[in-house]
């Protein structure tokens, strides 16, 4: 191995750390405790070398962003690919994608409510966050409806689920009725 390649090798763990780090450091304490300082600390490196992997917190927030919508879209599928039937399919898309963001709330807000930098819904989308739409996407094609265009309906129906997963964490949902949201949003919203 050259010596270019061992550096090219450690920035690259160097910056798994620093989004590993960040990422826990949200999950347990959320995003205001996130800082350039005290990633340093906590990784024990200077703040210029985490600087020289990213310019700063919006860039950190951008990379787990890209991590969970990775994750995000590996989950759905795994779903998705357990379930024999359309309906069986959406249901476990969306029960899915509500688990997520009910395990992962730092991680999602990094995706969806916190600014990482991030273009969506743009030809210069990163293609994780493009492989997350496609995801829901695949399993709702089929249920969009005749005449409906199956985008548009992955983008509503990608709403509703946001709004569950948003409100429900914010306790304005009654949590026993979870399930029940998701056959309603499945039975009213899908062509089955």
């Amino acid at each position: 191995m050259s010596v270019q390649e061992r550096k090219e090798r450690e920035r690259a763990v160097r910056e798994r750390l620093i989004v590993a780090t960040a990422r826990e450091l949200a999950e347990q304490q959320g995003w205001d405790a996130v800082t350039t300082r005290r990633l340093a600390e906590r990784i024990e490196y200077s703040q210029p070398v985490l600087y020289s992997h990213f310019r700063g917190k919006r860039e950190i927030i951008g990379a787990v962003a890209l991590e969970g919508a990775a994750e995000m879209a590996a989950a759905l599928r795994a779903a998705a690919s357990a379930a024999d039937s359309p309906r069986a399919r959406v249901t476990a898309l969306a029960r899915a994608y509500l688990d997520f963001a009910a395990r992962n709330p730092a991680v999602y807000d990094a995706m969806f409510r916190l600014d990482g930098g991030l273009a969506f819904a743009r030809e210069d989308t990163p293609e994780p966050l493009q492989d997350g739409f496609a995801a829901l996407l695949e399993s709702l094609t089929e249920v969009a409806g005749d005449g409906v265009h199956p985008g548009l309906f992955t983008e509503v129906f990608w709403a509703a689920l946001h709004g569950l997963a948003t409100l429900s964490r914010a306790g304005r949902l009654p949590p026993e009725d979870a399930g029940h949201r998701v056959e309603l949003l499945v039975d009213r919203l899908a062509v089955l």
